[in-house]
């Protein structure tokens, strides 16, 4: 679970190198703690970066004392990791982009709540893996 992350943390790493203080925030989506992809790596670059937030949200079994989301990703979770966080302004400026990685439903219900959410489709950005819907 959570191999969509790969695409991203390449962006990530990217940024983090480049030590960009354009803020960005991933939200993870996996089925357990122990399925989080590159769980230490991220850990240590969210200290280390503080424009880079990380979210995550686990779909199956949570360990003890988590405080992270507990479900899939929909349009309330998005609407709360989008919003100002510590006083920072909003990342809802014309600057936005949004990246979304993952199977077929997740991206496609991730990208209908941010279009609902207000942000443009031109400003969304999908790498899907899985069946698209349609006969093969």
């Amino acid at each position: 679970g959570g191999s969509g992350i790969v695409p991203l943390m390449a962006m990530i790493r990217h940024r983090c190198a480049a030590g960009s203080l354009t803020p960005f925030r991933l939200l993870y989506s996996s089925r357990t703690a122990a399925d989080v992809i590159y769980a230490q790596e991220l850990e240590r670059l969210q200290r280390s970066q503080p424009s880079l937030e990380i979210f995550h949200t686990l779909t199956r079994a949570k360990p003890f004392g988590w405080t992270g989301y507990t479900r899939r990703i929909d349009r309330d979770m998005l609407r709360d990791v989008l919003a100002p966080k510590n006083g920072a302004p909003p990342p809802l400026g014309q600057s936005l982009r949004a990246y979304i990685c993952g199977p077929t439903l997740l991206v496609e219900t991730a990208a209908n709540a941010l279009v609902s959410l207000g942000i443009p489709d031109e400003r969304i950005r999908t790498e899907r893996f899985g069946p698209t819907g349609g006969p093969a």
